[in-house]
């Protein structure tokens, strides 16, 4: 919901010069908490991380109204992060749980399906409430729905048969603890794959804006909705065909969304691009983490998929910087902020394809 305004409101704060700084902070939380999140997962329970992360949400949005300055937003920002650094490694941890290992990838194109509902609604009504109201009322009915969840959350059972009443001890971080070995083939191809979206998520509203586009939300829209489209498909096409196959697949389609998107010059190209963006990362996210899931033992699932969401954070996060940088207030400058994301994601084909070619049999690569 909030995304789509974030730029513009920075800007009205005097921080311009930041907007590479939104995602990025975001990222850089969610990414130095996903150690944490990933044990406690399997220490304490994948439900208490999972409200934990919606607390983070619902009182961040609080925030954001009371601290009107550039400080005070980063610093938001920065606190922001957490929620996402422990909301997505609990429900994923819960829904391994509770589904069969020949349906996984159908199950987190379910899940992914979902949060992509989330994702279409919340980009196309949030510039609607900040035009016809303000962006305080944004902000508190984005808490509204995090405390929504919230509720919802803690109507459901505990599926983990190892959790443990929190101690502190929990947050003692060793090294052996912080990244899962086994899982580095997918966190690896994720990286290179998700640079993409950070680049999105700090350009598009100022690219669609210039196009004549009113809802600088539409490009979020029309790729989630794409997504939404074959996030089913293929999940379950994972399962059939393998992970590494569809992530092949995946890595074509985004590269294809980067150059069309990077050369657009008209709103027909420049959507149809999003089109194609939701299609790779509609097949993409719920294979890599169900590909996560198969390389991952039960006992250390929680660490193997916080591991995973790292490389994401990583990716997110640099592509954010990268995109700023490069961006840097000047519309001319677009072919070269989606031309290296464009380079990202055929260095990852190139990585799946070498990959597939060493490593045989697939459904477990």
């Amino acid at each position: 919901m909030i995304i789509p305004e974030l730029p513009s409101y920075l800007a009205s704060l005097g921080g311009e010069e930041y907007i590479g700084l939104i995602i990025a902070l975001f990222t850089v939380t969610a990414g130095l908490s996903r150690p944490f999140s990933g044990k406690l997962t399997d220490r304490w329970g994948r439900i208490p991380v999972m409200v934990f992360g919606a607390v983070v949400s619902a009182i961040a949005a609080l925030l954001y109204p009371l601290l009107c300055s550039v400080t005070g937003f980063l610093l938001i920002r920065f606190f922001h992060g957490m929620s996402t650094g422990f909301k997505p490694t609990g429900t994923s941890a819960y829904i391994a749980d509770i589904v069969p290992v020949n349906r996984r990838g159908e199950a987190m194109g379910i899940s992914g399906f979902s949060a992509s509902l989330g994702m279409a609604f919340g980009p196309s009504i949030g510039p609607l409430i900040a035009e016809n109201y303000s962006m305080d009322a944004l902000f508190y009915i984005s808490s509204v729905f995090a405390f929504m969840s919230i509720a919802i959350l803690l109507g459901m059972k505990e599926t983990s048969t190892e959790s443990s009443s929190f101690k502190w001890s929990f947050l003692k971080i060793k090294k052996h603890e912080i990244i899962e070995p086994k899982v580095l083939a997918p966190a690896l191809s994720l990286v290179l794959l998700v640079y993409s979206f950070g680049v999105v998520l700090t350009v598009t509203p100022d690219f669609s804006e210039h196009l004549g586009i009113e809802n600088k939300g539409l490009f979020f829209t029309v790729f989630t909705v794409s997504s939404m489209l074959v996030r089913f498909l293929g999940g379950k096409a994972s399962d059939k065909y393998g992970r590494v196959i569809v992530l092949i697949i995946s890595s074509v389609l985004m590269v294809i969304s980067m150059v069309l998107v990077g050369l657009a010059n008209d709103q027909f190209i420049f959507l149809l691009g999003a089109f194609f963006f939701g299609l790779g990362v509609g097949i993409g996210s719920p294979t890599t983490m169900a590909w996560t899931i198969d390389l991952s033992e039960k006992r250390f699932r929680g660490r193997a998929l916080a591991t995973t969401y790292i490389a994401l954070e990583v990716g997110i996060g640099s592509g954010a910087i990268m995109a700023g940088w490069l961006y840097s207030g000047d519309i001319t400058r677009m072919p070269y902020v989606f031309g290296s994301a464009a380079i990202l994601a055929f260095v990852a084909l190139i990585y799946l394809i070498v990959h597939k070619i060493k490593v045989k049999g697939d459904l477990q690569v």
